[in-house]
């Protein structure tokens, strides 16, 4: 089978397109011919083995991981003798993070505990575009947040994958949402239900005097005594992404910043159940939520696709056709 393989950090030149084994599916696990994929923030990450602290986890002077790709939707062509969620014909779609990545390829192996079926009226591209970004988002608010209705939520970043997600699963709650974003992506993040948006160019939320239930930084490029002065009582801050410092800074001062407060700083470090992507399907097919595709790719085109998530702020989501 073709898969784009990487054995060295950098740009979006160092993944090869090269002929490799196709994988034979372990007793619990099922063989996916994969129709699309998406890119994900995941994926830069591992391709440029940044931060360098990161390496520790996934390879110090090469990668242990040679084929990226998380998000995936395709249809089951085998299943391991012991895997019994799935058969041969299925069509399913899931995320591969938790396994090894993989899906830059024709073919993947993987267990079944991330997968889910793909409801029948949704395409596989659009498919592939939902899992990790979507459930990132539902962590954040739901799972980790608690959003009840009527309450504020701020989502900082809010014209990415996992933004424009959270816009719709936090007006789904019931809240009252402020998007943050460029002002060329208002009229996108306003059809998707913020009700009221913030130019981060121009204007910063951290000195506007208004305080939130939940603030939801995708992108958390302030300090984190900021996201707290603009906190309601009992309000949260859910770090879900951002510039290294204030990651490391989320992680490690975190709790320590909020000894002395009824507020919270939480830096989100969940994994997805078969019963949160379960969900996320319900609301996909209620027509709750949907995917935002910027671009679209072919196999051959793969590289670009990373490149173009790489060097800049795509509005949703960029997805590869792989068969």
């Amino acid at each position: 089978m073709k898969a784009y393989v990487y054995r060295e950090y950098g740009s979006a030149d160092v993944l090869k397109l090269t002929e490799v084994e196709k994988p034979v599916p372990k007793d619990n696990e099922v063989l996916i011919k994969i129709m699309a994929v998406s890119v994900n923030s995941a994926d830069i990450r591992y391709m440029r083995g940044k931060p360098r602290i990161f390496r520790l986890m996934f390879g110090f002077f090469k990668p242990a991981i040679n084929i990226l790709g998380a998000d995936v939707a395709g249809i089951v062509e085998a299943v391991g003798s012991a895997a019994k969620k799935f058969k041969p014909g299925d069509e399913v779609y899931g995320f591969l993070s938790d396994h090894g990545f993989g899906g830059f390829a024709e073919y993947v192996s993987t267990t079944e505990d991330q997968l889910v079926k793909k409801p029948a009226g949704i395409p596989f591209e659009e498919a592939a575009a939902v899992p990790l970004a979507s459930y990132t988002a539902l962590a954040a608010l739901r799972n980790k947040g608690n959003i009840q209705p009527g309450q504020s939520v701020l989502i900082n970043g809010a014209s990415g994958g996992v933004g424009t997600f959270a816009i719709q699963i936090a007006k789904y709650l019931g809240a009252e949402v402020t998007a943050v974003s460029s002002s060329g992506k208002e009229e996108l993040v306003r059809s998707l239900g913020a009700d009221h948006f913030i130019d981060y160019k121009t204007t910063d939320f951290t000195k506007s005097g208004r305080k939130y239930d939940l603030i939801a930084g995708v992108n958390g490029y302030h300090p984190l005594s900021h996201y707290l002065r603009s906190l309601k009582d009992n309000g949260i801050y859910i770090m879900v992404g951002g510039k290294n410092p204030q990651i490391f800074h989320a992680l490690l001062f975190g709790k320590v910043s909020t000894l002395f407060s009824n507020k919270k700083i939480i830096c989100l470090t969940d994994t997805a159940t078969g019963s949160d992507l379960d969900f996320i399907s319900e609301l996909l097919v209620t027509g709750k939520i949907k995917p935002v595709i910027e671009k679209r790719y072919s196999f051959d085109e793969l590289p670009d696709a990373v490149r173009y998530c790489d060097e800049g702020h795509p509005a949703g989501k960029a997805v590869v056709r792989i068969n």
